[in-house]
């Protein structure tokens, strides 16, 4: 994971496409605002303002929120996810979607589930333990565990679930409010 945030969105080039676990299953997400957690350049945000839906990005690095500034149907916050009390400093919901992409943040998402309408949708996706052997870092708490994303965080029910090589070793989940 790259140390200084502000220089990798300062040198990034333009966002790639939406999550795969956004562009299979976002489209499900009832009508209504979504959570975007470590935005980032806003690739999934962007895919939900094209189908309508109000966006609130919250992005740590300055350098990512100036490069959306500006972006209609985007509402900009900036919290590091990380910080002492940030879990008490999210967005209210509720939401019709949450996205956690690429971003490994256990107390995080069990933190979510209030945040979400009945019917809401939270899109997870990130990186596997078997990707971070594959890289030779197998002590980095910055992957998910193999099948740790089956257990669904208190209050939602799993509605589907993918793991293995997708150009790196991925894995993903969609939980549901009921």
């Amino acid at each position: 994971m790259p140390r200084d945030w502000e220089a990798f969105y300062r040198e990034a080039p333009k966002m790639g496409k939406p999550a795969f676990v956004v562009r299979a299953y976002g489209a499900f997400a009832p009508q209504g605002r979504v959570l975007d957690l470590a935005g980032g350049l806003g690739r999934n945000a962007l895919y939900f303002l094209e189908r309508g839906h109000p966006v609130v990005l919250v992005e740590r690095s300055r350098e990512a929120l100036k490069r959306l500034r500006g972006v209609e149907g985007l509402h900009l916050v900036e919290l590091d996810l990380e910080a002492e009390g940030a879990l008490a400093r999210l967005p209210q919901g509720p939401f019709a979607a949450i996205v956690k992409s690429y971003y490994v943040n256990r107390p995080l998402l069990r933190a979510l589930p209030p945040l979400l309408a009945p019917g809401g949708l939270l899109l997870v996706e990130g990186f596997s333990r078997r990707e971070a052997l594959r890289r030779g870092r197998p002590e980095s708490p910055f992957y998910w565990e193999g099948e740790e994303l089956l257990t669904p965080p208190p209050g939602l029910s799993l509605r589907a679930f993918g793991e293995g090589w997708m150009g790196g070793y991925r894995v993903y989940a969609v939980y549901v409010k009921p």
